[in-house]
């Protein structure tokens, strides 16, 4: 199954990280998200960024805030506007994660969150 999504992956020109350690692979996938969370001196703020990849479990996102080890995030996925049917919903719930690790890339720190319930 695995070979069969990997394969599907590369021919859409994504790819996906698969490690022996990690208990869902990755694809590198670039997704725009609210970042809503509180910086280092406890005012929130909410920031338009992206997603470096994305797994069930978690994701490594960008920003110019510093969040701290452990601090609970949330993320929006941004929607288009609303339509009249009712069919498709006008916004995507927050995506609570935690923040377990962050790496400085020029003047944007790059985070690996982990979400509270993994994606389905």
């Amino acid at each position: 199954m695995r070979d069969r999504v990997e394969t599907q992956l590369l021919k859409e020109g994504q790819r996906l990280d698969y490690s022996p350690t990690r208990r869902s692979p990755r694809i590198r996938l670039q997704v725009p998200v609210f970042l809503r969370a509180t910086d280092l001196s406890g005012a929130e703020f909410v920031e338009l960024t992206k997603t470096l990849n994305i797994s069930a479990t978690g994701a490594c996102i960008a920003s110019a805030h510093v969040l701290r080890p452990d601090q609970l995030v949330h993320l929006t996925i941004p929607a288009p506007s609303p339509s009249p049917s009712s069919v498709i919903p006008s916004e995507t719930p927050p995506i609570s994660a935690r923040v377990l690790r962050q790496d400085a890339a020029g003047d944007m720190r790059l985070f690996g969150l982990e979400f509270l319930r993994p994606l389905e």
